[in-house]
């Protein structure tokens, strides 16, 4: 169209892709020489001071980290602003958009549906998205036998898309109807292409892959994505502030300038994002990749939830077999369902980890279950510095805790 309009929503595309740098989260925290366990502290220790010199460094909005050991609080801070521009700080419990680290709350779903018999891991794509009429015609053979586990492990064959294709990018953001049929619609563009692959030979990272497995669940169940995950993840955790896409919209507490604001890198000023505004966050047919938001309180719950499954725990959300299918690196990738896996001395051995943006946040979080640990970092920006503001916020933690060396 040439029109000012067609040029942001292709700038939109590029920005909002959903990443996954793992290997390069906490370079520092990798590196060092971990000091011994030390006991739990009185009271959570307070991270603020330390925070403060990287949000300088950075030139971050604001920045907020948690740990969580044993089930309990023991070190956090938050610091910033909500929006550039305006004096209005940052809190303990405001909203952040967490991106791709949702990816493991769509797999741990699948983990309650199969523990309910409602779906399998090895349920196919032929075998449910076949049923349905609208689909049908438009799933090429290839991905017929492809796996709910192979999906969700990124070996389905679907192409890496953290750069969205721009011939597909604007018929998703076209769709429309409701968000099962939407959710199907984007199904039925993506099973329609040649896989990039042979479906479970190597592993591709994509976003459109757990859109598929969230469409999967919606057929299996039909209910929303949404509201599953409401029933069988956020419910029994006793998470009270998730919701979906950018935090603080209107239908959120009624406030809308109540939460943090995502902020977009322009003319070398960061501007925060309205909830409403073209391009707060990707597509809402997306939102199974990378979708949620909430508390950093919350997160940790959810967190402790991981850490105790992987310690070989019943919980009251899955069953200690289930924590160890969604952790396990059956493909030998360093990567299980929504996890990247890893090896950290400070941690005692196994982590856990992923990071997640749109563009205008980022966020990461590490399991250390040998530990009992679990630690998170948000930020309202997702440009140059976010990461690295959010991995330094990490290590401070950790360096709080004693399980790295103090800084020099």
């Amino acid at each position: 169209m040439g029109s000012e309009k067609s040029v942001s929503a292709r700038g939109w595309a590029r920005t909002l892709a959903f990443g996954l740098a793992c290997g390069a989260l906490c370079a520092a925290a990798a590196t060092a020489q971990p000091h011994d366990k030390a006991p739990p502290p009185a009271a959570p220790h307070d991270l603020n001071d330390a925070l403060r010199p990287i949000v300088e460094r950075h030139h971050l909005p604001a920045l907020a980290v948690i740990a969580m050991h044993g089930g309990e609080v023991v070190a956090s801070g938050a610091i910033g602003v909500r929006r550039a521009g305006k004096d209005e700080p940052v809190t303990a419990d405001d909203r952040w958009h967490i991106g791709s680290c949702a990816k493991s709350m769509t797999a741990t779903l699948a983990a309650r549906l199969v523990e309910a018999g409602t779906i399998r891991w090895d349920t196919t794509i032929g075998e449910s998205l076949g049923k349905i009429d609208a689909l049908r015609e438009s799933i090429l053979p290839a991905y017929h036998d492809v796996t709910l586990r192979q999906l969700l492990a990124h070996r389905s064959g679907l192409p890496e898309d953290r750069d969205p294709d721009p011939t597909l990018w604007p018929k998703v953001l076209a769709l429309k109807g409701s968000m099962i049929e939407q959710r199907r619609d984007t199904a039925a563009l993506v099973l329609s292409r040649e896989p990039a692959a042979a479906p479970g030979s190597t592993m591709a990272y994509s976003n459109f892959g757990y859109v598929v497995a969230a469409t999967m669940m919606e057929q299996a169940t039909g209910q929303p994505w949404e509201e599953l995950i409401r029933l069988h993840l956020f419910e029994p955790l006793g998470i009270t502030s998730a919701g979906f896409g950018a935090p603080g919209g209107a239908d959120e507490d009624g406030e809308k300038a109540s939460q943090p604001r995502g902020h977009r890198l322009l003319n070398g000023t960061r501007r925060p994002i309205e909830p409403a505004a073209l391009g707060s966050d990707n597509p809402p047919t997306l939102r199974p990749a990378g979708g949620v938001h909430l508390s950093l309180r919350d997160w940790a719950k959810y967190a402790a939830a991981h850490v105790a499954g992987h310690r070989g725990q019943d919980t009251p959300l899955l069953k200690a077999e289930s924590w160890k299918i969604l952790h396990a690196d059956e493909y030998r990738q360093d990567y299980a369902l929504g996890w990247a896996l890893g090896q950290r001395d400070w941690a005692g051995g196994t982590v856990l980890s992923h990071d997640g943006s749109n563009g205008l946040w980022m966020a990461v979080i590490w399991l250390a279950p040998q530990r009992d640990l679990a630690v998170m970092a948000v930020t309202n920006c997702g440009d140059a510095g976010a990461s690295t503001g959010c991995d330094e916020a990490v290590v401070a933690a950790l360096q709080a805790l004693d399980l790295l060396p103090p800084p020099r």
